[in-house]
């Protein structure tokens, strides 16, 4: 597998992760945390803190550190699972970016809005170092990051073209979104709408429920969105039987 498509693998499974855990240090002891981390369009993850948690005050001293997620097993064995180990170096996001990145945030944890206001809780950004893209048992690869993030051109474009994307998704085409979340993500039925879209897939929600449709590969424009979700649309309908 190429570089590249090693990179995409590795942000499909850190784009779809619902937790994972960051590690920190403390006066060169290491600490482990469960966190709920979402991504930025660039790559770059996203953790909303607590001011009060350990791993925060530890963040501020050092800011070094690494986060782990992991996807499904192949079997019982917990080696079989595809997991990404990112490292990289930890900050508050500027408060100008806040806004438009606390929305994406909460967008994978839409339940966390009762307390994303809370005063002692700020967006944290990690940028990234390097990766190591583990894809089942003694399936290991080093990801550089020229190779891990997406074309920047290609963010840009996308993120130009999101509000439009979903809104037009969102009022024309909810039939198509509720096929894709209950036929191809195994959603439950209900009210299903996207919320963000990014070179890697989209993000579609339904009250406090949340699916991630990974595209087939990175899209670079408009056009290649509304190709991605045409054919999750029409695997997701002959999963139903429609």
């Amino acid at each position: 597998m190429g570089t590249e498509n090693l990179g995409f693998e590795a942000r499909c499974l850190l784009r779809g992760a619902a937790a994972g855990t960051l590690a920190t240090a403390a006066e060169g002891q290491p600490f482990a945390s469960l966190v709920t981390p979402a991504m930025a369009p660039d790559g770059a993850p996203l953790l909303l803190l607590s001011s009060l948690s350990a791993h925060t005050r530890q963040l501020r001293a050092e800011p070094r550190c690494a986060l782990l997620v992991t996807g499904t097993p192949e079997s019982v064995n917990p080696q079989t699972a595809p997991r990404v180990t990112l490292t990289g170096l930890a900050e508050p996001v500027p408060e100008a970016e806040v806004p438009a990145l606390k929305a994406r945030w909460l967008a994978r944890h839409p339940y966390a809005a009762m307390y994303a206001d809370f005063g002692d809780f700020a967006l944290w950004r990690i940028r990234p170092g390097e990766a190591l893209l583990v894809g089942g048992f003694a399936r290991a690869h080093r990801i550089r990051l020229t190779d891990l993030l997406p074309a920047p051109d290609s963010v840009a474009a996308i993120e130009a073209a999101a509000e439009d994307i979903i809104s037009h998704v969102n009022a024309d085409h909810a039939d198509a979104v509720a096929a894709i979340a209950t036929g191809l993500l195994n959603g439950a039925p209900g009210e299903w709408r996207m919320v963000s879209v990014d070179v890697d897939g989209a993000d579609l929600a339904a009250g406090e429920a949340v699916r991630r449709l990974a595209f087939t590969t990175p899209v670079t424009d408009p056009g290649g969105v509304r190709t991605e979700l045409v054919r999750a649309a029409r695997e997701g309908r002959s999963r139903l039987g429609s």
